[in-house]
């Protein structure tokens, strides 16, 4: 597929071209063929470049320039072997010219080849002399075989013995792109691999397309290159890829290069017409492979513009409507690599999938899901393993969650064409990693104060204990779970009664949980109040009345409730009036008060002599309604109150 991923995968290797030292070549007859295959070469015209560097590379002239081209070109139509034999005898005749880029090409040839063993060394160099933060993981291999032989796969129907690839959804059935004879008698071709421009057809969509492959009808396809589309869920607007083309012109950059576009189309009368070019397409760079969000509310691409972790990213913008869009979102280098993130797509429960030479994989573009729910770019990325990978390409994958169905391309071997598209159903799910961060603070429940050094662990549905940490001198802790099943949070300090949380498996959005620990025993002293140990609601009474309301009645409850569980407590209540009415006569109220609580606890079991009563009428108001001053009824009454005091 690679015949076909430079074109649409973005055309980013113009800039490399110009870097590449010229060496001289003595003989002026090579020398001349050698310029004209740099052109073709600068122009992406890279079948007719490779036939003239390789005369001339038989004919004995060798030069680090023309080793880095030739090696490019064969990379660049998926020609791994020849790639590989010209990466390494660059290696070997030109070592101080083997860069960083070309080390990273052959290992990915070698893969191609099933050589993992001298991939994975010549990628510890390439780790070693850039800069690059390059994660390898020394078991891949094994890691992709627990990951594979959970896919039938079979060959597409409407294959040709062309190129074929880039399906998407579309009404009762899919959209894709090829070079396939059109019955045009002038047939465009390019010259990157002398094959036809591509087209986007239909095939039983509806009753037009129904048991047969057809062009897209409307103003889409050009005599330049249309692929990779996706039509909203009601069928009115279309995003595809096309050449930098409109309105019958086409434009290049600087280098000559006619780079990629995306472009919007709308469904009238049953064709697609009113061609708009997105905003944020450039002259100077490529922006390909679009695809929406389940929600149709984010628009997903691929582009190698500014900003790119390697050959090509994978973005994301918000559609605003009318035209408009946000701002262009890296998705970060958990997903983009070094290498190529291409052809993506988003499943309606939320999972992207994608191509990349960039991860670990089994040889060319693999396929890669990682969970984006809740725009969190970071879970886990996972190779989906064969049959779907290969050691050659294997990209534009799409799948349908529900019916378990989809599709995919590759160029491997035993296909029809160049480029096949095939059809598979997911017989075993595929189960993601899914990672989810914790955080929050452990207190005291009755101070509120931080506690430093109790135990955050997470525990599994069968009480295994999974991970755990520590509380920092703030009283934070931050840990980290499987979101793909449900566990338990649980905090605990000593003197404490741990406290715990049960988190069901969920699509790994970030959760904030803080723990507030009750101590296993009462450890307040003489004069302590017990509703603040026990973070009661305060006992509060009506106007010139003593009885017991029903809301004290449950924070008396509480209070109750403690007593039995300690034997040895006593408690003394001490009652309160607020300033209206005279002196002598709030102190008797609040006596009564304070007689009719504890009356309340004896009548529940409390011993008489565990309790005392004292009423302290006004004297001890809580806020500043004292006599003559104006205060509402809401205010007198945080004055109407009972206090539980222990006493020795």
């Amino acid at each position: 597929m690679l015949k076909r991923i430079p074109i649409l995968l973005l055309m980013f290797f113009g800039c490399i071209a110009n870097m590449l030292a010229q060496d001289s070549i003595p003989d002026k007859q090579q020398a001349k063929r050698k310029a004209k295959a740099d052109q073709r070469y600068e122009e992406y015209s890279f079948s007719p470049a490779i036939d003239i560097y390789k005369k001339v590379l038989d004919k004995g002239y060798v030069s680090s320039d023309l080793l880095k081209r030739l090696g490019n070109a064969y990379y660049f139509n998926a020609k791994y072997q020849e790639a590989a034999n010209i990466y390494k005898k660059l290696e070997e005749s030109y070592p101080d010219e083997m860069g960083v880029d070309f080390i990273f090409r052959y290992a990915q040839s070698l893969k191609s080849l099933g050589n993992y063993d001298e991939a994975g060394q010549l990628m510890e160099k390439f780790k070693t002399m850039t800069a690059v933060d390059v994660d390898f993981d020394e078991d891949y291999l094994a890691k992709i075989e627990e990951n594979s032989g959970r896919y039938g796969v079979k060959p597409f129907e409407y294959n040709s013995k062309y190129s074929d690839f880039a399906a998407s959804f579309y009404e009762k059935g899919l959209i894709f792109a090829s070079d396939r004879d059109t019955g045009n008698l002038a047939r465009y071709r390019h010259t990157w691999n002398s094959k036809d421009f591509l087209d986007l057809y239909k095939v039983d969509a509806d009753s037009a397309s129904n048991g047969r492959a057809i062009k897209l009808e409307g103003d889409v396809n050009t005599r330049l290159h249309e692929s990779t589309s996706v039509v909203t869920k009601d069928g009115t607007t279309m995003y595809f890829t096309r050449n930098n083309f409109l309105d019958g012109k086409k434009k290049k950059d600087e280098e000559g290069i006619i780079r990629l576009k995306i472009y919007s189309a709308e469904r009238v009368n049953g064709v697609w017409t009113n061609i708009t070019e997105l905003p944020f397409n450039n002259d100077s760079y490529s922006v390909a492979h679009p695809v929406l969000s389940p929600d149709e509310k984010r628009l997903y691409f691929v582009s190698d513009m500014t900003g790119s972790a390697g050959e090509s990213d994978i973005f994301m913008t918000e559609i605003i409507g009318d035209g408009t869009y946000g701002p262009i979102i890296n998705l970060g280098k958990n997903i983009n690599t070094i290498g190529r993130e291409t052809f993506p797509f988003i499943t309606k429960d939320g999972v992207l999938y994608f191509s990349s030479d960039g991860h670990q994989g089994l040889g060319g573009l693999d396929v890669f899901a990682t969970k984006i729910a809740f725009n969190d770019y970071d879970q886990p990325v996972v190779n989906v393993g064969r049959p779907i990978n290969g050691p050659l390409d294997d990209f534009s994958f799409i799948f349908d969650s529900e019916s378990k169905k989809g599709y995919f391309s590759s160029n491997r071997e035993g296909g029809m064409g160049e480029d096949d598209i095939y059809e598979f159903v997911e017989n075993d799910p595929l189960v993601l990693d899914c990672i989810q961060e914790v955080s929050g603070t452990v207190r005291d429940r009755i101070s509120n104060e931080v506690l430093a050094g109790a135990t955050v662990m997470v525990i599994d549905e069968e009480n295994k204990e999974i991970s755990s940490t520590i509380t920092d001198s703030k009283g934070n802790y931050v840990l980290q779970l499987d979101c793909s099943k449900g566990n338990f949070v649980r905090a605990s300090r000593d003197g404490y009664v741990p406290a715990e949380e049960y988190l069901n498996k969920s699509d790994g959005k970030p959760r904030i949980i803080d723990f507030y620990l009750e101590r296993d025993v009462v450890t307040g002293g003489f004069g302590d109040d017990l509703a603040k140990l026990l973070q009661l609601s305060t006992i509060y009474f009506d106007l010139n009345k003593y009885n017991i309301r029903p809301d004290a009645e449950i924070e008396i409850q509480k209070v109750i409730v403690a007593m039995e569980k300690y034997p040895s407590l006593k408690i003394k209540v001490n009652s309160h009036t607020d300033s209206r009415g005279n002196d002598a006569y709030n102190l008797w109220l609040s006596q009564k008060r304070a007689e009719s609580t504890i009356n309340y606890m004896i009548s529940k079991g409390i011993a008489a002599d565990r309790l005392q009563s004292e009423g302290f009428g006004e004297s001890r108001l809580v806020n500043e309604c004292a006599n003559g001053v104006p205060c509402s009824s809401e205010q007198h009454q945080l004055n109407r109150r009972s206090e539980f005091i222990i006493f020795d």
